[in-house]
């Protein structure tokens, strides 16, 4: 069977957490089905409560695409980023699983690349990787350049994930492999997604890069603070002491 009929013949489900995006939402579902024209898929919005009417929106959004498309999966709250991720696929028919994040800093192009390696390796896992020849960064000032730049390469020295990019949130699972993963991470927030990469590499699956440029959020404020980074070195030392 060849790449396009693989291709044509997988389905994808596309997960995508939400919380006040309702000025990104609209702009990020035009776009992944603007780049996956000839691909099988659904987008599964898991909104955490969104006080700003990002739920609207999306249900807006069901009209043009359609409900099988676009599945809106609400919770009532905010439950953090690795229990969004397990409802998402609960409602997953997906073969395959994508995560990525609804601030436009994933950008959906990439998503026929994801797909592509995957096919051409067979690989358990692709992950998008800011830190390889063709990858980068846009937006952000030089001081979280360098942050985050030293979280990675101090987690490479600790952990050696065999992965350049260990905090990128930007991955296409095969599903099987998604679920087995997900049910050992204990952890939350940023860390969560570090931990599913060391654990995945751990576990033997089969990982491939591809180089994406990450660009900051184009609306709306990070959600990132000093508190996520405190988080992320209690994560490190867990990781450290328990893979």
């Amino acid at each position: 069977m060849d790449e396009l009929q693989q291709k044509q013949k997988n389905k994808y489900s596309i997960i995508v957490p939400t919380y006040n995006e309702r000025l990104n939402i609209s702009l990020i579902l035009y776009l992944i089905f603007k780049h996956l024209q000839d691909v099988d898929f659904e987008v599964i919005v898991v909104d955490d409560g969104s006080p700003d009417g990002t739920q609207d929106i999306v249900k807006q959004l069901q009209k043009v695409y359609g409900e099988d498309r676009i599945l809106l999966r609400a919770r009532p709250g905010k439950m953090g980023l690795g229990t969004a991720y397990i409802h998402g696929m609960k409602h997953a028919s997906g073969d395959f699983v994508v995560i990525m994040d609804a601030d436009l800093s994933h950008h959906p192009k990439y998503l026929p690349e994801f797909i592509r390696k995957q096919l051409e390796t067979g690989a358990d896992i692709v992950t998008g990787t800011r830190y390889v020849k063709g990858g980068g960064v846009h937006g952000w000032n030089l001081m979280r350049k360098l942050t985050s730049r030293g979280a990675n390469v101090l987690a490479q020295t600790l952990l050696w994930p065999g992965v350049s990019d260990l905090t990128g949130s930007f991955r296409l699972y095969r599903k099987s492999v998604l679920e087995d993963i997900i049910s050992c991470c204990v952890s939350k927030g940023y860390v969560f997604q570090m931990e599913m990469i060391v654990r995945a590499s751990r576990k033997g699956y089969h990982i491939e890069e591809v180089p994406i440029t990450f660009v900051d959020r184009v609306y709306g404020s990070s959600k990132l603070g000093g508190s996520e980074i405190v988080e992320y070195l209690k994560g490190l030392v867990y990781l450290l002491m328990t893979t």
